[in-house]
């Protein structure tokens, strides 16, 4: 829609703070900044090369909540280039500009854990989020701000598939799931 140009950063971050996940660099939007408006993001010191094509396989293992933030934000765009590691090997997930659709679009370069149960800790988080966002709080007033009311329902919607299913998903037939 017109007008949203660095509000979805701003709401991944919201949505990644209401997980308790800290995966998102914090994130504000500026309606008067020297550019215009526009979302500032923390910038990550990392090295560049460092990136999911050559993590280790321990590395991978990390990348659970990772899949699952995208599938619920409807990330169509998780590059390789989009997950930074900094000094502390915390792990960091940047460009949130094509996400939120309400039609299913997911793409990543994450398809690692097809089929497998997801943990516990992931699903208990995102239980307490629906519960969040299932009634007019601040994270709902906050995402109001940022998203029409149709996309939080998109993300309500996909996180309860998860949590009915409480698999990682296959990617759709007929559909282009690399971004």
């Amino acid at each position: 829609p017109a007008g949203t140009l660095g509000k979805r950063e701003v709401a991944a971050f919201l949505v990644s703070e209401s997980l308790g996940w800290d995966n998102v660099p914090p994130t504000i939007f500026r309606r008067n900044a020297p550019l215009g408006a526009g979302s500032l993001q923390q910038y990550i010191e990392h090295d560049p090369n460092d990136h999911y094509f050559n993590f280790s396989d321990q590395d991978k293992q990390r990348l659970r909540p990772v899949v699952v933030f995208d599938i619920i934000i409807n990330n169509a765009d998780r590059k390789v280039s989009h997950i930074l590691r900094d000094k502390d090997d915390h792990l960091w997930l940047i460009d949130h500009g094509i996400c939120f659709n309400t039609e299913d679009k997911l793409r990543t370069v994450i398809w690692d854990f097809c089929g497998e149960p997801i943990p516990d800790s992931i699903l208990t988080d995102l239980d307490r989020m629906v519960e969040m966002l299932s009634h007019t709080g601040e994270q709902v007033k906050e995402l109001g701000k940022l998203l029409q009311a149709s996309e939080i329902e998109a993300i309500l919607s996909r996180t309860r598939g998860l949590l009915k299913t409480k698999v990682f998903p296959y990617p759709k037939r007929n559909s282009r799931p690399y971004p």
